[in-house]
């Protein structure tokens, strides 16, 4: 157990404070700026997207980027608002409805579109841009206000100077004390406007109890799905085999058999070339029931870990594999397994399916705890994920993982397939 003393503070040190409140004040002035100029090119987007939903293609297409304008939007002001404060705020990927086809497209783009994570990023972007308004008004108040305080050493002849930002005129003989008032003043709402800033940014972006439980359980449940969709099409998939595979073949021996039994006194040489005949096939079973097992469990994963599991995985390969492995310690059975077996499938379909002559493996254990492999071949692409299909219960069993999959294959190749899987799943 860790010694309480030894534990991280629950407040940043007093030292680190100003220098966080000026790198808000910073951020906000600079977002005072670049803020307006964003919003006005979504809201553009939108409005002609809008209009031009008529006309095919252009309308949509400025309303995909519209969406993926928010979303980038939001991504950046997560980024901007962990780093400036250290949130620990949850990551915000696009996202997916895992359905293949233009209809599996448009209820990705639609789930992008209702993602609170998103919204709640625009939100404080937002908010944020108005703060930096009052930021940058407030700073040229602060540069006024010195320029007042030093006027009688400038302001020959003048009997007042105006103060920026307001319709106030300063008397220069009162310029030194009104315009060390305006300086601080101004200052201090600089200051308020950084604090208000992190107040508000934590009421929106960081998850509330309620919230965090519900997306806990939203996960969990994605992730059960994922699993039981797995075992479902991985129980087809046994069945398949065995009834279009081992089952014929042992039929045939015994058919075999039966036919030796009958001539071997009659016809013996016929009744021993017989004999051979079922003696190659149950060779051949056997070897179909040992690729069956493998297929169900691989003992030297287990044994020996990733690394010298796909290393037999890639000498077995009718496609000629270069596989670099880079882990560091062992993660759990679950993720191990998950990640060989996506491998496994997308060498098969490799050898099968894509005409590629070479693939790589890539293998890495990423920090916080992530199993991450990338699979890529030089074939002729246009994988998908069909209901039912060896990719799609490979993309369930990295669901039931609790991981993420990407299949990127545009037709003419090449096929990339990337997972990342939690080492403790």
């Amino acid at each position: 157990m860790t010694d309480i003393a030894a534990s991280p503070p629950a407040r940043p040190p007093r030292a680190v404070r100003p220098l966080r409140v000026a790198g808000a004040a910073l951020q906000l002035a600079a977002l005072g700026v670049v803020g307006p100029v964003v919003f006005t090119i979504l809201g553009v987007l939108l409005g002609v997207g809008i209009g031009l939903v008529p006309v095919i293609g252009i309308g949509l297409l400025l309303l995909l980027g519209f969406v993926y304008g928010l979303f980038a939007l939001a991504f950046l002001e997560y980024a901007r608002v962990d780093g400036l404060y250290d949130l620990s705020l949850p990551a915000v990927r696009p996202r997916t409805s895992g359905r293949p086809g233009f209809g599996g497209f448009l209820r990705t783009i639609w789930a992008q579109f209702t993602d609170p994570l998103m919204w709640r990023g625009v939100a404080s972007a937002a908010v944020a841009t108005v703060l930096g308004f009052i930021v940058l008004a407030a700073a040229s108040i602060l540069v006024s206000g010195i320029a007042v305080a030093f006027s009688p050493l400038y302001a020959d002849g003048a009997d007042a100077v105006r103060l920026e930002r307001t319709p106030f005129d300063i008397p220069v003989s009162l310029g030194v004390p009104l315009g060390l008032l305006a300086v601080l003043l101004s200052a201090a709402a600089i200051v308020g406007v950084a604090l208000l800033h992190g107040v508000i940014a934590r009421a929106i972006l960081v998850p509330s109890r309620e919230g965090a439980l519900a997306e806990q359980a939203r996960t969990s449940s994605a992730q059960r799905a994922g699993a039981v969709r797995a075992a479902d099409l991985e129980r087809t998939r046994i069945e398949r085999d065995l009834h279009d595979g081992v089952q014929p073949r042992l039929v045939s021996v015994g058919m075999t058999l039966g036919l030796a039994q009958q001539k071997i006194d009659s016809d013996p040489d016929a009744a021993k070339t017989l004999l051979a005949e079922a003696h190659t096939s149950t060779k051949a079973a056997i070897t179909e029931l040992r690729q069956l097992a493998r297929g169900i469990h691989t003992s030297v994963l287990d044994d020996r870990g990733l690394d010298a599991a796909l290393s037999a995985l890639a000498a077995r390969s009718h496609v000629p594999v270069a596989l670099d492995v880079r882990i560091d310690e062992r993660c759990s059975k679950t993720a191990e397994t998950a990640a060989y077996f996506v491998i496994a499938e997308a060498l098969t379909n490799a050898a099968k399916h894509s005409r590629a002559s070479e693939c790589r493996v890539v293998v890495r254990q990423r920090e916080g705890g992530i199993l991450w492999a990338r699979v890529e071949d030089n074939g002729i692409g246009g994988a998908r994920i069909v209901p039912g299909g060896g990719l799609d219960g490979i993309a369930n069993r990295v669901l039931g993982a609790g991981g993420e999959f990407r299949l990127d294959s545009p037709v003419g190749g090449p096929t990339a397939l990337e997972v990342s899987i939690p080492c403790a799943s």
